[in-house]
Protein backbone atom coordinates (compact mmCIF):
# COMPACT_ATOMS: atom_id res chain seq x y z
CA UNK A 1 0.00 0.00 0.00
CA UNK A 2 1.44 3.37 -1.02
CA UNK A 3 2.19 5.81 1.78
CA UNK A 4 0.13 8.98 2.01
CA UNK A 5 1.74 12.41 1.72
CA UNK A 6 1.52 12.93 5.49
CA UNK A 7 3.11 9.54 6.18
CA UNK A 8 5.98 10.30 3.79
CA UNK A 9 6.57 13.72 5.37
CA UNK A 10 6.49 12.42 8.97
CA UNK A 11 8.82 9.57 8.05
CA UNK A 12 11.21 11.94 6.31
CA UNK A 13 11.22 14.44 9.20
CA UNK A 14 12.20 11.62 11.54
CA UNK A 15 14.95 10.56 9.12
CA UNK A 16 16.31 14.10 8.88
CA UNK A 17 16.34 14.55 12.68
CA UNK A 18 18.31 11.33 13.01
CA UNK A 19 20.80 11.64 10.15
CA UNK A 20 21.35 15.34 9.41
CA UNK A 21 23.31 16.04 12.65
CA UNK A 22 25.70 13.21 11.71
CA UNK A 23 26.77 14.92 8.46
CA UNK A 24 29.95 16.96 8.99
CA UNK A 25 29.30 20.65 8.33
CA UNK A 26 25.51 20.36 8.60
CA UNK A 27 23.45 21.77 11.48
CA UNK A 28 19.72 21.14 11.73
CA UNK A 29 18.05 24.40 12.74
CA UNK A 30 14.34 23.55 12.45
CA UNK A 31 12.58 20.40 11.36
CA UNK A 32 8.79 20.66 11.31
CA UNK A 33 6.13 19.97 8.74
CA UNK A 34 5.86 23.64 7.82
CA UNK A 35 9.53 23.90 6.82
CA UNK A 36 12.97 22.40 7.37
CA UNK A 37 16.00 24.67 7.79
CA UNK A 38 19.59 23.42 7.64
CA UNK A 39 22.87 25.28 8.03
CA UNK A 40 25.53 23.93 5.63
CA UNK A 41 29.05 25.18 6.39
CA UNK A 42 32.39 24.21 4.88
CA UNK A 43 34.35 27.35 5.88
CA UNK A 44 33.41 30.73 7.29
CA UNK A 45 32.95 32.00 3.75
CA UNK A 46 31.32 28.89 2.26
CA UNK A 47 28.23 28.92 4.44
CA UNK A 48 24.68 28.42 3.14
CA UNK A 49 21.29 28.10 4.82
CA UNK A 50 18.94 25.70 3.03
CA UNK A 51 15.21 26.12 3.63
CA UNK A 52 12.77 23.58 2.16
CA UNK A 53 9.00 23.23 2.20
CA UNK A 54 6.80 20.35 1.08
CA UNK A 55 4.61 20.96 -2.01
CA UNK A 56 1.03 19.62 -2.19
CA UNK A 57 1.94 16.50 -4.22
CA UNK A 58 5.20 15.65 -2.45
CA UNK A 59 7.17 13.42 -3.05
CA UNK A 60 5.95 13.39 -6.65
CA UNK A 61 6.82 17.08 -6.88
CA UNK A 62 10.24 18.57 -6.11
CA UNK A 63 10.75 20.35 -2.80
CA UNK A 64 10.17 24.09 -2.64
CA UNK A 65 13.62 25.49 -1.88
CA UNK A 66 15.32 28.68 -0.77
CA UNK A 67 19.05 29.37 -0.31
CA UNK A 68 20.43 32.14 1.87
CA UNK A 69 23.98 33.21 2.64
CA UNK A 70 25.67 36.20 4.25
CA UNK A 71 28.93 35.47 2.45
CA UNK A 72 28.19 34.10 -1.03
CA UNK A 73 26.81 36.28 -3.81
CA UNK A 74 23.13 36.44 -4.77
CA UNK A 75 24.01 35.58 -8.37
CA UNK A 76 25.82 32.44 -7.27
CA UNK A 77 22.92 31.41 -5.03
CA UNK A 78 20.44 31.95 -7.87
CA UNK A 79 22.49 29.71 -10.12
CA UNK A 80 22.89 27.04 -7.43
CA UNK A 81 19.15 27.13 -6.73
CA UNK A 82 18.37 26.43 -10.39
CA UNK A 83 20.77 23.49 -10.38
CA UNK A 84 19.14 22.18 -7.18
CA UNK A 85 15.68 22.46 -8.76
CA UNK A 86 16.81 20.44 -11.76
CA UNK A 87 18.45 17.87 -9.51
CA UNK A 88 15.34 17.50 -7.34
CA UNK A 89 13.28 16.61 -10.43
CA UNK A 90 15.46 13.50 -10.76
CA UNK A 91 14.47 12.41 -7.24
CA UNK A 92 10.70 12.44 -7.69
CA UNK A 93 9.08 9.72 -5.58
CA UNK A 94 12.05 9.70 -3.17
CA UNK A 95 12.70 11.46 0.13
CA UNK A 96 14.59 14.51 -1.09
CA UNK A 97 15.83 16.55 1.89
CA UNK A 98 19.00 14.63 2.74
CA UNK A 99 19.77 14.10 -0.95
CA UNK A 100 19.51 17.85 -1.48
CA UNK A 101 21.56 18.63 1.64
CA UNK A 102 24.42 16.42 0.47
CA UNK A 103 24.20 17.88 -3.02
CA UNK A 104 24.66 21.45 -1.70
CA UNK A 105 27.44 20.32 0.66
CA UNK A 106 29.31 18.61 -2.21
CA UNK A 107 28.90 21.71 -4.36
CA UNK A 108 30.62 23.84 -1.71
CA UNK A 109 33.44 21.31 -1.39
CA UNK A 110 33.94 20.87 -5.14
CA UNK A 111 33.72 24.55 -6.09
CA UNK A 112 36.26 26.39 -3.92
CA UNK A 113 36.17 29.43 -6.23
CA UNK A 114 32.54 30.10 -5.31
CA UNK A 115 33.86 32.37 -2.53
CA UNK A 116 35.09 34.88 -5.11
CA UNK A 117 32.43 34.50 -7.81
CA UNK A 118 31.47 38.20 -7.68
CA UNK A 119 35.09 39.26 -8.15
CA UNK A 120 35.53 36.83 -11.04
CA UNK A 121 32.46 38.23 -12.78
CA UNK A 122 33.73 41.80 -12.30
CA UNK A 123 37.09 40.85 -13.83
CA UNK A 124 35.35 39.31 -16.84
CA UNK A 125 32.98 42.22 -17.32
CA UNK A 126 35.16 45.25 -16.55
CA UNK A 127 38.80 44.30 -17.10
CA UNK A 128 39.12 41.81 -19.95
CA UNK A 129 38.84 42.43 -23.68
CA UNK A 130 37.98 40.00 -26.46
CA UNK A 131 41.71 39.19 -26.80
CA UNK A 132 41.97 38.04 -23.19
CA UNK A 133 40.73 34.87 -21.52
CA UNK A 134 39.88 33.65 -18.02
CA UNK A 135 39.59 29.99 -17.03
CA UNK A 136 38.53 28.53 -13.70
CA UNK A 137 40.22 25.43 -12.29
CA UNK A 138 37.98 24.33 -9.43
CA UNK A 139 40.00 21.23 -8.54
CA UNK A 140 43.13 23.24 -7.80
CA UNK A 141 41.32 26.45 -6.76
CA UNK A 142 43.14 28.43 -9.43
CA UNK A 143 42.18 31.14 -11.87
CA UNK A 144 44.01 31.20 -15.19
CA UNK A 145 44.38 34.54 -16.94
CA UNK A 146 45.79 35.13 -20.41
CA UNK A 147 46.26 38.84 -21.01
CA UNK A 148 47.24 40.20 -24.44
CA UNK A 149 48.18 43.69 -25.57
CA UNK A 150 49.39 44.20 -29.13
CA UNK A 151 52.09 41.52 -29.59
CA UNK A 152 52.72 41.04 -25.87
CA UNK A 153 51.07 38.40 -23.68
CA UNK A 154 51.32 36.86 -20.24
CA UNK A 155 49.70 33.68 -18.86
CA UNK A 156 49.08 33.87 -15.11
CA UNK A 157 47.81 31.40 -12.51
CA UNK A 158 46.31 32.86 -9.35
CA UNK A 159 45.77 30.44 -6.46
CA UNK A 160 42.94 31.10 -4.00
CA UNK A 161 43.40 29.43 -0.58
CA UNK A 162 40.92 27.60 1.58
CA UNK A 163 39.56 30.19 3.97
CA UNK A 164 39.67 33.04 1.44
CA UNK A 165 39.42 36.01 1.86
CA UNK A 166 40.42 36.03 5.52
CA UNK A 167 43.34 33.59 5.56
CA UNK A 168 46.52 35.11 6.90
CA UNK A 169 50.06 34.62 5.66
CA UNK A 170 51.85 32.01 7.77
CA UNK A 171 54.60 29.68 6.53
CA UNK A 172 53.54 29.88 2.90
CA UNK A 173 52.25 32.55 0.57
CA UNK A 174 48.50 32.53 1.02
CA UNK A 175 47.73 33.95 -2.39
CA UNK A 176 50.03 32.67 -5.13
CA UNK A 177 50.66 34.38 -8.45
CA UNK A 178 52.61 32.28 -10.95
CA UNK A 179 53.56 33.28 -14.48
CA UNK A 180 53.50 30.26 -16.81
CA UNK A 181 54.51 31.90 -20.08
CA UNK A 182 55.10 35.44 -21.32
CA UNK A 183 57.14 37.62 -23.67
CA UNK A 184 57.58 40.68 -21.45
CA UNK A 185 61.08 41.57 -20.15
CA UNK A 186 62.01 39.48 -17.11
CA UNK A 187 62.31 42.54 -14.89
CA UNK A 188 58.63 43.37 -15.55
CA UNK A 189 57.50 39.79 -14.96
CA UNK A 190 59.27 39.77 -11.58
CA UNK A 191 57.78 43.13 -10.68
CA UNK A 192 54.23 42.14 -11.68
CA UNK A 193 54.26 38.97 -9.56
CA UNK A 194 55.94 40.66 -6.58
CA UNK A 195 53.58 43.62 -6.50
CA UNK A 196 50.53 41.38 -6.91
CA UNK A 197 51.56 39.39 -3.82
CA UNK A 198 52.14 42.62 -1.90
CA UNK A 199 48.70 43.98 -2.87
CA UNK A 200 47.11 40.74 -1.62
CA UNK A 201 49.10 40.85 1.62
CA UNK A 202 47.93 44.37 2.40
CA UNK A 203 44.33 43.22 2.03
CA UNK A 204 44.65 40.74 4.91
CA UNK A 205 47.42 42.10 7.12
CA UNK A 206 47.33 45.42 8.99
CA UNK A 207 50.20 47.86 8.37
CA UNK A 208 53.23 47.40 10.61
CA UNK A 209 53.18 51.10 11.52
CA UNK A 210 49.63 52.21 12.18
CA UNK A 211 48.95 55.93 12.13
CA UNK A 212 46.97 57.32 15.11
CA UNK A 213 44.09 58.55 12.95
CA UNK A 214 43.79 55.39 10.84
CA UNK A 215 40.45 53.55 11.15
CA UNK A 216 40.48 49.98 12.55
CA UNK A 217 41.94 47.55 10.02
CA UNK A 218 39.44 45.39 8.13
CA UNK A 219 40.26 42.39 5.95
CA UNK A 220 39.34 42.91 2.31
CA UNK A 221 38.93 40.50 -0.59
CA UNK A 222 42.16 40.53 -2.58
CA UNK A 223 41.40 38.83 -5.91
CA UNK A 224 39.87 41.84 -7.65
CA UNK A 225 42.62 44.32 -6.57
CA UNK A 226 45.29 41.85 -7.71
CA UNK A 227 43.62 41.22 -11.08
CA UNK A 228 43.02 44.94 -11.59
CA UNK A 229 46.71 45.70 -11.04
CA UNK A 230 47.88 42.87 -13.30
CA UNK A 231 45.51 43.55 -16.20
CA UNK A 232 46.00 47.33 -16.14
CA UNK A 233 49.80 46.96 -15.96
CA UNK A 234 49.96 44.39 -18.75
CA UNK A 235 47.80 46.60 -20.95
CA UNK A 236 49.66 49.87 -20.42
CA UNK A 237 53.33 48.87 -20.55
CA UNK A 238 53.49 47.80 -24.23
CA UNK A 239 52.33 51.31 -25.18
CA UNK A 240 54.23 53.31 -22.58
CA UNK A 241 56.64 55.95 -23.90
CA UNK A 242 60.05 56.70 -22.48
CA UNK A 243 59.48 60.01 -20.61
CA UNK A 244 62.73 61.44 -21.97
CA UNK A 245 62.92 60.57 -25.68
CA UNK A 246 59.14 60.09 -26.09
CA UNK A 247 59.65 56.92 -28.11
CA UNK A 248 57.95 53.62 -27.22
CA UNK A 249 59.84 52.15 -24.28
CA UNK A 250 59.36 48.47 -25.16
CA UNK A 251 60.12 47.17 -28.66
CA UNK A 252 57.07 46.97 -30.90
CA UNK A 253 58.02 43.37 -31.58
CA UNK A 254 58.80 41.52 -28.32
CA UNK A 255 60.80 38.90 -30.24
CA UNK A 256 63.16 41.55 -31.58
CA UNK A 257 66.70 41.34 -30.19
CA UNK A 258 68.04 44.73 -29.16
CA UNK A 259 71.20 45.64 -31.01
CA UNK A 260 71.62 48.86 -29.01
CA UNK A 261 72.05 48.26 -25.23
CA UNK A 262 70.98 51.86 -24.64
CA UNK A 263 67.47 50.86 -25.70
CA UNK A 264 67.21 48.26 -22.93
CA UNK A 265 64.22 49.11 -20.73
CA UNK A 266 64.53 50.13 -17.08
CA UNK A 267 61.61 50.48 -14.65
CA UNK A 268 61.96 53.07 -11.90
CA UNK A 269 60.19 53.23 -8.53
CA UNK A 270 57.27 55.36 -9.72
CA UNK A 271 56.42 52.69 -12.30
CA UNK A 272 57.48 54.43 -15.51
CA UNK A 273 59.73 52.83 -18.11
CA UNK A 274 62.90 54.50 -19.43
CA UNK A 275 65.45 53.50 -22.01
CA UNK A 276 68.71 52.67 -20.24
CA UNK A 277 70.69 55.21 -22.26
CA UNK A 278 68.12 57.97 -21.71
CA UNK A 279 67.92 57.35 -17.98
CA UNK A 280 71.69 57.12 -17.53
CA UNK A 281 72.23 60.41 -19.33
CA UNK A 282 69.41 62.12 -17.43
CA UNK A 283 70.63 61.00 -14.01
CA UNK A 284 74.18 62.19 -14.76
CA UNK A 285 73.15 65.63 -16.00
CA UNK A 286 72.46 68.58 -13.63
CA UNK A 287 70.53 69.96 -11.86
CA UNK A 288 70.89 67.45 -9.02
CA UNK A 289 69.38 69.41 -6.12
CA UNK A 290 66.68 67.41 -4.28
CA UNK A 291 67.23 64.44 -6.59
CA UNK A 292 66.06 63.80 -10.14
CA UNK A 293 62.34 63.79 -10.86
CA UNK A 294 60.36 61.69 -13.33
CA UNK A 295 59.22 64.01 -16.16
CA UNK A 296 55.89 62.17 -16.42
CA UNK A 297 54.67 62.11 -12.80
CA UNK A 298 57.01 64.45 -10.92
CA UNK A 299 58.04 61.83 -8.35
CA UNK A 300 61.67 61.39 -7.40
CA UNK A 301 63.43 58.68 -9.38
CA UNK A 302 64.76 55.74 -7.39
CA UNK A 303 66.61 52.86 -9.02
CA UNK A 304 68.96 50.27 -7.53
CA UNK A 305 71.60 50.91 -10.23
CA UNK A 306 71.80 54.61 -9.37
CA UNK A 307 71.98 55.18 -5.64
CA UNK A 308 74.08 58.35 -5.58
CA UNK A 309 72.99 61.20 -3.34
CA UNK A 310 72.40 64.56 -5.11
CA UNK A 311 75.58 65.92 -3.51
CA UNK A 312 77.76 63.05 -4.75
CA UNK A 313 76.19 63.18 -8.22
CA UNK A 314 76.92 66.91 -8.36
CA UNK A 315 80.54 66.33 -7.25
CA UNK A 316 81.10 63.59 -9.82
CA UNK A 317 79.60 65.68 -12.60
CA UNK A 318 81.81 68.65 -11.63
CA UNK A 319 84.86 66.37 -11.58
CA UNK A 320 83.98 65.02 -15.03
CA UNK A 321 83.52 68.53 -16.41
CA UNK A 322 86.86 69.62 -14.96
CA UNK A 323 88.55 66.59 -16.47
CA UNK A 324 87.04 67.35 -19.89
CA UNK A 325 88.25 70.97 -19.66
CA UNK A 326 91.77 69.75 -18.82
CA UNK A 327 91.78 67.41 -21.82
CA UNK A 328 90.55 70.22 -24.04
CA UNK A 329 93.35 72.50 -22.85
CA UNK A 330 95.95 69.80 -23.56
CA UNK A 331 94.56 69.29 -27.05
CA UNK A 332 94.69 73.05 -27.69
CA UNK A 333 98.33 73.14 -26.54
CA UNK A 334 99.30 70.22 -28.78
CA UNK A 335 97.73 71.87 -31.78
Amino acid sequence: MEETRDQVIQSELAQVKQKAPLIEGVTLVTCVELSVRLSIKVTGQKHVTLIVMFPPKYPHEPLIMELKSKTLSEKLLDGLLKVCDEQAKKWLGQRQILLLTNFVLNFLHENPLCVCSDEIQTVKKNLLTSDDSLKLKQKTAEIGLKIKQDKYFMNIRIGVPEGYPAKQVTDVIFFSVEVDEHNYPELLKTNFAGQAIEIARRCVQPPLKKKPKDPPFQIKASLLPVCTFLVESLKKYPRMLCPLCKEQALPTNPDEKLSDPRKKVERVYCGHLFHFGCLKRYLRTPPFADGKMCPDCGKQIFHEKWKLSPQLAEARWAHKQARERELAEVMDFLE
